[in-house]
């Protein structure tokens, strides 16, 4: 089985890379191809030694700092590779991979971290805080992502099987492809990280400095609450912004090696989490260390967090929402056990995407194999390895 892996871009190791570090872990023969590669010398063994083949992005000029610039070329650029020598070709696509072209006879399974949220649901969001409301920039701007609206609508009906990464992101695919989607949850690192029972008196957040993130609404929370101490691991464009409004309460630590950030994950009173996330890595390392979490109860958080049980939830995106689940977290009748929320966890391990990931290729290329006439293949047909039942959750 000649096996290819596309991905979408290469300029750091993060949340993506995770999963494509475990596809390469799964299928350790495959190519490797993406539109860029500029990883940093300290990041690259995740790659395992793979050579990867670039597309014509990588050689345009400062194209290694300022890619995102030519993403109008990115559904060309995708297209060009040539992959007629190989049998299965798997994408790992969040913006896009999954339009790689390929013929009748190949199995192409894309892994979709999630619909391009700038051009879907946070369309009017991302023209409002990027200031692309009126002008000519705006209306370039819309016309470029109303192409990319229509080219992965047209490039998710290329790829024979789809996955998600989550049960709120495969609702996404149906809503935008109406295709349906098998789930197999993200690799955490869980074994990076220990179990801790003797907690510390704070609160942490831990996020790259960005609007979606909502770490300002945190930061603003916790000011109005003086007695209760916050620390905010993690830098980014709004650093300032959100340093300017934290009380002397909350501390803003900026970006930390992984070793400090481990000690603060396992000592905190419990891990706050105030972001619409498609699936949210932080929240389970937080578990992992068998440390509590109050959690937006909107997306991926509802599938990582068990109610009462792993964390507490909060309605809405404000302050007095926030407040009101610190209260009820420290008031409440709650008793988070870190040896449960380590057992939690480890359900979003690696060992289990790794034999997920690996039973649903087999299956795939199994029943297509099969077909007289092979096409798309429902998700929902194939058996996940853990209780027998489809993947599509």
């Amino acid at each position: 089985m000649r096996t290819a892996i596309v991905h979408d871009w290469l300029p750091v190791y993060a949340g993506a890379e995770r999963v494509l570090e475990q596809m390469i872990y799964v299928l350790p023969e495959a190519d490797l191809f993406s539109l860029i590669e500029f990883l940093p010398d300290d990041q690259r063994a995740f790659l395992q030694g793979k050579p990867v083949t670039t597309s014509f992005i990588q050689r345009l000029p400062f194209a290694r700092r300022k890619y995102r610039y030519y993403l109008p070329f990115a559904p060309l650029a995708v297209e060009q590779f040539d992959l007629t020598g190989y049998d299965v070709v798997v994408s790992s696509s969040y913006v896009v991979a999954k339009g790689v072209l390929t013929s009748w006879k190949q199995l192409h399974i894309s892994y979709v971290h999630s619909p391009i949220r700038y051009a879907w649901d946070l369309y009017q969001q991302y023209l409002r805080e990027a200031g692309l409301r009126r002008g000519a920039r705006a209306s370039f701007a819309k016309l470029v992502l109303h192409y990319l609206r229509l080219f992965d609508v047209a490039s998710a009906n290329r790829a024979d099987v789809l996955v998600a990464n989550s049960q709120h992101v495969a609702r996404r695919i149906w809503k935008t492809y109406r295709r349906k989607a098998a789930v197999i949850y993200p690799p955490v690192d869980t074994d990076a990280f220990s179990v801790q029972a003797q907690k510390d008196d704070f609160y942490l957040t831990v996020s790259r400095l960005v609007p979606y993130k909502k770490v300002d609404l945190i930061v603003e929370s916790f000011t109005q609450m003086p007695g209760k101490k916050l620390i905010v691991i993690g830098d980014g464009p709004d650093f300032k912004k959100i340093r300017d409004k934290a009380g002397p309460n909350v501390t803003m630590m900026g970006h930390q090696p992984f070793a400090v950030l481990k000690q603060h994950l396992e000592h905190a009173r419990a891990f706050v989490f105030a972001a619409e996330e498609d699936f949210g890595i932080a929240p389970v390392e937080a578990q992992a260390c068998g440390t509590p979490v109050l959690a937006y109860g909107v997306g991926g958080a509802r599938e990582t967090v068990v109610e009462g049980e792993t964390g507490l939830f909060f309605t809405e995106q404000t302050a007095d929402s926030l407040k009101a689940a610190v209260a009820a977290f420290e008031t409440g009748p709650h008793v988070f056990d870190p040896h449960h929320l380590r057992r939690h966890a480890e359900r979003f391990s690696k060992e289990r995407f790794q034999q997920a990931f690996a039973t649903l290729v087999e299956q795939a290329w199994t029943r297509f194999q099969a077909e007289a006439a092979p096409g798309v293949i429902d998700a929902s047909d194939l058996e996940s390895p853990f209780d027998g039942a489809p993947f599509l959750l």
